[in-house]
């Protein structure tokens, strides 16, 4: 009999408003019994249901809620979901390179797809949604055809699950690299062993944007494989990817020659001391890009990853040459746009620099938000001139 799950009284109110997570902390009892990771039912204090969703014992995360009626989890609805999330894509022109669903924001939580050409990336990132991936799997390969479908569920958020972390092959034979096209440039993705699934989906058309502010010499900080190199190298004289990683700096090479552009250099290094040292020598860019990985995970880190963003951010301000931009970024929902205003523009008065507001942007739209829930809205993008 599946598990009836009442919550303390009041707490039902953000769940009615959409948002799907019912924390551990505010559940008032559990009647019923079954196994773990089942559909559960979710009442209010007062016994009205609100939903239905996974449960996790071992998660503080109770239950994720994604159905709202007297629906069932079986194939048929696992496919219309899935269809539903990939046409509202393609009704937006994705076609090559895409996240096909989104977790929350379309109804299936904790689960990832994200397309690359003929191959599929999946990432199961809770207990219930990790004990349906062969069926998910099956629908996938139903509706897609693909050439393989790869699981990239080495995700540490996963032990929060009580799960390990684990990546494989679910379906064919995916190679180490596949080609995809993103704002007309030839990218090779490292869907094996990149960050995440592979590549950063949700920065493409910000990577588009940017090319209005990379004319001159650029600076590409924490670069990756080099999304926004490529997208700078269309307009500039020169660029400089940066990383610590040399398997991302190998990326940026090989995507350079894939697209044969020569006005493209790597530099392997911390990207602190890189920003330090350009300072001291006092070299200059006609543009920086600043797009680091998530500095805080958890609430416990925002003040630690406040001074991180603002120590790159100043030192950033002062190698732009005046009347040159600086672009930024934040990839964490706990630095919240409000608090990375804050910090910009704390490091600009520190900078000795004017420095104005030109644009401001998200993730892209493959990556929709939930108004509900301020954990789909995630990515920072601001373009700043200094004077």
């Amino acid at each position: 009999m599946a598990y009836r799950v009442y919550l303390k009284k009041n707490e039902e109110k953000r769940i009615v408003s959409g948002h799907s997570w019912v924390y551990a902390n505010e559940v008032a009892r559990i009647e019923n019994k079954d196994k773990n990771g089942s559909l559960a039912e979710v009442y209010s204090y007062d016994g009205r249901f609100i939903g239905k969703g996974y449960i996790n014992h071992a998660s503080k995360i109770l239950v994720r809620i994604f159905i709202r009626d007297n629906s069932i989890d079986d194939e048929a609805f696992y496919t219309e979901r899935i269809l539903r999330a990939d046409n509202y894509r393609k009704r937006l022109g994705y076609k090559n390179a895409y996240r096909m669903v989104f977790a929350e924001a379309d109804g299936l939580p904790a689960l990832i797809i994200d397309k690359y050409g003929d191959y599929l990336v999946m990432q199961c990132l809770s207990l219930g949604i990790d004990m349906r991936k062969r069926e998910i799997r099956k629908i996938l390969v139903k509706l897609f055809s693909p050439k393989a479908i790869y699981e990239r569920s080495d995700a540490p958020v996963r032990k929060k699950e009580g799960l390990e972390e684990v990546k494989g092959a679910l379906y064919g034979d995916a190679p180490d690299y596949c080609e995809i096209e993103e704002n007309g440039i030839k990218m090779l993705v490292d869907i094996k062993n990149g960050q995440k699934t592979g590549y950063f989906l949700d920065q493409k058309e910000n990577r588009f944007a940017a090319r209005r502010y990379c004319r001159g010499e650029v600076l590409d900080c924490f670069c990756n494989s080099g999304g926004f190199s490529m997208n700078a190298a269309t307009v500039a004289d020169k660029v400089t990817a940066c990383d610590i990683s040399e398997l991302a700096l190998k990326n940026v090479r090989d995507n350079a020659v894939l697209n044969g552009f020569e006005n493209v250099q790597v530099l392997q290094g911390d990207v602190f001391e890189v920003l330090r040292s350009f300072r001291r020598e006092k070299r200059h860019f006609d543009t920086v890009i600043l797009d680091p990985p998530a500095f805080c995970k958890t609430a416990d880190e925002v003040k630690d990853a406040y001074r991180g963003y603002k120590d790159i951010n100043l030192t950033a301000m002062k190698i732009v040459k005046s009347g040159g931009f600086l672009i930024t970024c934040s990839c964490s929902h706990y630095m919240s746009a409000t608090l990375f205003e804050k910090m910009l523009s704390e490091a600009a008065k520190e900078s000795g620099k004017d420095v104005r507001l030109v644009e401001v942007r998200t993730q892209s739209p493959d990556h929709p938000a939930l108004l509900c829930a301020d954990e789909t809205q995630y990515l920072k993008f601001y373009v700043l001139q200094i004077i």
